[in-house]
Formats: structure tokens, C-alpha cells, sequence
């Protein structure tokens, strides 16, 4: 157990404090929990690359704590009327799409390696800057409802992108 993955799990626990957060209205604390657990995946990052402290383990619960953190927020926000719920499908459906994807890959006795695209970081980043908008308009009342629009609309872009994207590769490697 290294520290880079005793701060990931860190991040794991702060998921459902997020969501109860969120869902009791408490706004500043759900952006508080958000913030620190995306500065403690920077952190652990950072640890386990300069520090030497990669782990296999650490490679499976990074992304995992990730896309928990990511779609649990992002779930809520959209069950509590603050994110529009056709973007929190979009952005869903992306996610099970890939898993689908790789576990049909699997099946079919022909697995994929998975490693994220350019194009899906992007997309992880807009995400992860439009939930902390969101959440930080909510937790001060400052309003910035152009920037949450025009936020709404990158987000989708880019997640539909990122979608067709896995799906070229994915048909790809189906073919090949």
C-alpha cells in the first residue's frame, strides 16, 4: 500500500460525502469535498510519478475514484435539478458505452488495452471544471448563468466527440 493509493482511497471516501452534500443542499461543502478530492488526485499523481510509488493497484483505483467521484456528482446534480438531466445522460451513456465496449472486446476473446485518449482527458477536464462551476456558483450564490450554459454545451461537445472516438477505435479493433 503506497501513499499515492491511501490518498486515492482518500478521494473514494470523499464520494459519498459529496453526494449527501449536494443532495442536503450544503454547497459549500460539496465544493469543498469536490476541490480537495480533485486536488488529492493531483497530488497522488504527482507522488506516485516523482516518487516512484506507481503501483498496479494504483493504476486500476486512480481512474476508478475518478470516474466514482465524476459521475456520482454528476448523477446528483442532475437528480437535484441543477445540471440539465439530457447532459447527465450524455455523459453516462458515454461511460457505459466504453465498458460495454471493452467487456463485448472481452467476451469475444479479443480485449483491448485501455488507456485514455487525448480527446477523453479533455472531456474528463471540462467535466471536472464545469461540476466545480456549478458547485462553486451554488456554494457562493454568485450567479453565472452564461458561463454554466456555454459550460453545458462544451461539455456535451466534447463528450459526444470523445464517444465517437472510443467507438471508431473500438470498431478498429473489432475489425482487425
Amino acid at each position: 500500500m503506497t501513499i499515492p493509493n491511501l490518498i486515492t482511497i482518500f478521494r473514494l471516501c470523499l464520494v459519498p460525502l459529496a453526494v449527501w452534500c449536494i443532495g442536503a443542499g450544503a454547497w459549500g461543502w460539496a465544493f469543498a469535498a469536490f476541490l480537495i478530492a480533485g486536488l488529492s488526485d493531483g497530488i497522488d499523481g504527482y507522488i506516485a510519478k516523482h516518487f516512484n510509488m506507481r503501483s498496479e493497484l494504483g493504476a486500476v483505483l486512480d481512474p476508478l475514484a475518478d470516474k466514482a467521484l465524476l459521475v456520482s456528482v454528476f448523477v446528483t446534480l442532475g437528480i437535484v435539478g441543477v445540471v440539465p438531466l439530457w447532459l447527465v445522460i450524455l455523459a453516462v451513456f458515454r461511460d457505459l458505452m466504453i465498458i460495454g465496449a471493452i467487456l463485448v472486446a472481452w467476451v469475444m476473446d479479443r480485449p483491448m488495452t485501455i488507456a485514455p485518449l487525448r480527446l477523453s482527458k479533455v472531456n474528463t477536464a471540462a467535466q471536472i471544471a464545469f461540476v466545480v462551476l456549478v458547485l462553486f456558483t451554488k456554494g457562493t450564490g454568485w450567479a453565472f448563468p452564461f458561463l454554466v450554459e456555454v459550460g453545458s454545451i462544451v461539455v456535451a461537445a466534447l463528450t459526444i466527440a470523445s464517444a465517437a472516438a472510443y467507438v471508431r477505435q473500438w470498431l478498429n479493433h473489432m475489425a482487425s
